[in-house]
């Protein structure tokens, strides 16, 4: 087995690991942006949740570059994201320099340093509940065969969130999308908290909240939640690092 397969191993089963019940939606697609940049020829990669009203959230990204570039797809109302969830198709611009279809997403991507864009729908059946976005630096297709592992991470992803009966349930599905969303707010918030505090960027002070949430075996939200409180002192948050090292 080659190093490239056997990560791609390691995805699927940290997938599967969470078709337990009550997981926690946020985890997983933030580990499901992480792992497609590892696995696949794209530098970032977001993605986008519906709600229970049908509007986009932004649930997860690789970046911060690559979240901005999600609130800017749903600021504007135009995006391959967009376009991804409402035909339930896979959309691609192979150079973004040469499109005119989104002309705000097309300008701030290229700004960011981002040539191509490939959208994924995740999709089950007829059941399309957002979108992953995947962005390179370089112009042209994504190959054929990280396309195809791109859309089984997302389809795995997707029916992880839809097999819980709860959610199948539509009442229960509602508000489990509703709390991640909410939860993804709490996040948001406690992640500039350590950033502010700490000095860091924002996509460091998330790992590190990610890592101090991990290591406790407690829920990513209830992790910021308490953060957000003070129950839990920012330093000790902050210098957390992966496997329980401090800085």
């Amino acid at each position: 087995m080659t190093e490239r397969e056997g990560l791609v191993s390691q995805a699927f089963v940290q997938l599967a690991d969470s078709l337990v019940d009550e997981f926690d939606v946020i985890d997983l697609l933030a580990m499901l942006a992480d792992r497609s940049v590892e696995l696949l020829n794209v530098s970032a990669a977001g993605i986008l949740l519906a709600d229970p009203d049908r509007r986009l959230q932004v649930v997860a990204a690789s970046s911060e570059q690559a979240r901005v570039l999600e609130l800017l797809q749903l600021q504007t109302n135009e995006g391959p994201c967009l376009d991804c969830h409402t035909t339930g198709q896979p959309v691609s611009a192979e150079d973004l320099a040469t499109t005119s279809r989104w002309p705000h997403f097309t300008n701030r991507a290229l700004g960011e340093g981002f040539r191509s864009v490939h959208a994924c729908p995740m999709r089950l059946r007829t059941s399309v509940i957002g979108a992953l976005n995947l962005f390179r630096a370089e112009s042209g297709p994504l190959p054929s065969g990280d396309v195809q592992l791109a859309r089984a991470l997302a389809d795995v992803a997707t029916i992880a969130i839809l097999q819980d009966q709860a959610v199948r349930d539509a009442e229960m599905r509602a508000r489990q999308l509703q709390h991640a969303l909410d939860s993804r707010i709490v996040i948001e918030q406690a992640k500039g908290m350590l950033a502010e505090h700490a000095k860091l960027d924002v996509d460091e002070a998330f790992q590190r909240l990610r890592a101090f949430a991990r290591d406790n075996n407690r829920r990513l939200s209830v992790i910021a939640t308490s953060v957000i409180a003070g129950e839990i002192e920012l330093g000790a948050v902050s210098g957390h690092l992966a496997g329980g090292a401090s800085s």
